[in-house]
């Protein structure tokens, strides 16, 4: 290990207890009591939900069965929050509500009588303590906006009774939120709590200063997060959508209620755009970089459809640190960045210099992406290089992952250095140059990635070169072995056509040729964690290489067809 990274890992110990200890000083003692008041009399405004619907989820939840985070739990007429549940993913999702949205799908009577019954459940037994996964301060912000926006049909025809415990259970989590939020976790969960505190500021009674407060601390957060390119400070391309799924109801809640927008709400929603549309495929998927997982085609239209910054992609987003190379209807997008704090990195993979690249409707190279409702397991496998289009040495990832509990899962160590450069001359191929010293303390090698297309998008060529922090080759003392693997999405087909070329064939007919001459190419077996129905089996291309002997490797993709 390092020194500088041995210095950080006190330093995160320290700062991780100091920002528990925060909580648990702001929360005292007699917590519950500390956040009783006045109950709000109505609703002002019930803002609108961007998400998609399916009606599916709604007839199952009125027959008692949740079909939530890959699971079905039948609740056999019992209360699903008094019976064990199947994961803690299911448990997130089952107590953030976001399904309440599907209930907009029926229209019975029975279905909004049937949904104020599990309200009512969580009231009674997860409302009047601040305990558990319930209280998380995410999922009591995914929460808020759930019920917010869907107040019309959670209190359709309801009692009095029942209409005065929601708005009471309502303030009381907006109460305790808004003492917590500054001890939040860093990053998308911190962000979510300041939208969720500014949507009830307008949706909710509250008095003009409270509301320009809770714009003011939007906006620190909007500028602290949102990075000048557009891009989060998570750098996951996934995490951008989802905000903007809130940030646009939020901003349109605003304007319809004639408060003054908070003045960093509309230019990030701007900024966030082209950074969206920097990772989109052209078939309409999101890259999958640094915990990104599977995205549906509406999720995407649902927010693309509010654009009013259309234009053509960036070449680059140099605050997160990415390059995309295009050519007609080749698209090749790079990871050349690392975390920018370790606070931010609980979602980071370690796959620096991995790419992906599509052809029209069809990616070909993909890396392999985030579970969207698997367990911790496959999540943090799906975090090492190995799952990544990139360059593994003596089967190590390029970046060191803690595995305390007391931190989390951040990144640790590893990548602390990448150079990048960019050639665009005239007459030559686009290309991207980079290197990062991830393995320069284990290994003693610094790994260069080298990717260019050419100008008719018929072929994207790669180099892949190892050597001594010095520059110069590897020795022959060096037994280091080095992988290069390439992620294919299941949709494709591979046929080996000699022991250095691979065929990638898609549905439609369209093929590519992989060509390396330095060394064999292989097919293997592989995992695709971010598919829409779960983990799926697919295929990926390998080249195995011994560094003393064969310390660069060149290969090409060709279009056949």
């Amino acid at each position: 290990m390092r020194i500088s990274d041995r210095q950080r890992l006190p330093y995160l110990y320290l700062r991780e207890g100091w920002r528990r200890f925060s909580r648990r000083l702001a929360l005292g003692r007699n917590t519950a009591f500390r956040f009783t008041g006045s109950t709000p009399d109505r609703l002002i405004v019930a803002p609108t939900d961007l998400r998609a619907v399916d009606p599916f989820v709604a007839e199952e939840i009125l027959q008692g069965r949740f079909p939530l985070a890959g699971r079905v739990l039948d609740t056999e007429g019992e209360s699903p929050f008094e019976i064990d549940l199947p994961s803690r993913e299911f448990a997130v999702r089952l107590h953030s509500f976001g399904w309440v949205r599907h209930m907009r799908a029926v229209k019975e009577e029975e279905a909004f009588v049937r949904l104020r019954h599990v309200v009512n459940d969580w009231i009674a037994t997860q409302g009047r303590f601040i305990d558990g996964i319930a209280w998380e301060p995410e999922i009591i912000a995914q929460r808020l906006i759930a019920w917010l926006s869907h107040s019309p049909i959670i209190l359709r025809n309801a009692e009095h009774g029942f209409y005065r415990r929601f708005l009471k259970s309502l303030a009381f989590q907006v109460r305790y939120l808004r003492h917590v939020a500054d001890t939040t976790c860093d990053g998308e969960a911190r962000l979510r709590v300041r939208i969720a505190l500014a949507m009830a500021s307008v949706a909710m009674p509250a008095s003009e200063s409270a509301i320009r407060k809770a714009a003011r601390n939007l906006d620190l957060e909007l500028d602290r997060q949102i990075l000048p390119d557009g891009g989060h400070s998570s750098r996951n391309p996934r995490t951008g959508l989802e905000l903007l799924l809130d940030l646009l109801p939020l901003r349109q809640t605003y304007v319809n209620l004639g408060h003054d927008v908070p003045a960093k709400l509309i230019p990030c929603i701007d900024r966030m755009y082209p950074a969206l549309r920097f990772f989109r495929h052209q078939g309409g998927e999101l890259a999958l970089f640094n915990g990104a997982t599977s995205t549906l085609a509406n999720e995407l239209m649902a927010v693309l459809r509010y654009d009013e910054t259309a234009g053509a992609p960036f070449k680059a987003l140099p605050h997160i640190n990415y390059q995309r190379l295009t050519a007609n209807n080749v698209v090749v997008i790079i990871d050349t960045g690392l975390p920018l704090s370790p606070e931010l990195s609980r979602t980071a993979h370690a796959g620096c210099l991995s790419f992906e690249m599509s052809s029209g409707k069809h990616r070909f190279i993909i890396n392999s992406g985030s579970p969207k409702f698997a367990g911790e397991r496959f999540r943090q496998l799906a975090r090492l290089t190995a799952a990544h289009s990139t360059v593994t040495i003596n089967d190590r990832s390029s970046s060191r992952l803690s595995d305390s509990h007391f931190l989390g899962p951040i990144v640790t160590g590893g990548v602390s250095r990448v150079a990048l450069r960019r050639q665009e001359e005239e007459g030559q191929p686009d290309a991207v140059i980079a290197n990062h010293d991830g393995y320069a303390q284990s290994c003693g090698l610094i790994h260069e990635r080298d990717i260019s297309v050419n100008g008719q998008g018929s072929a994207v060529r790669g180099r892949d070169r190892l050597f001594q922090p010095d520059g110069t080759d590897p020795g022959d003392t060096n037994s280091a072995i080095a992988v290069a693997r390439f992620h294919i999405h299941p949709a494709i087909n591979l046929r080996q056509h000699s022991p250095h070329e691979v065929y990638l064939a898609a549905p439609d007919g369209e093929t590519w040729l992989f060509t390396c001459r330095d060394s064999e190419v292989a097919i293997e077996e592989d995992i695709f964690f971010a598919d829409p129905s779960g983990m799926r089996r697919t295929s990926q291309i390998t080249i195995t290489f011994a560094v003393a002997s064969v310390p660069e490797i060149q290969w090409i993709l060709s279009r056949e067809a």
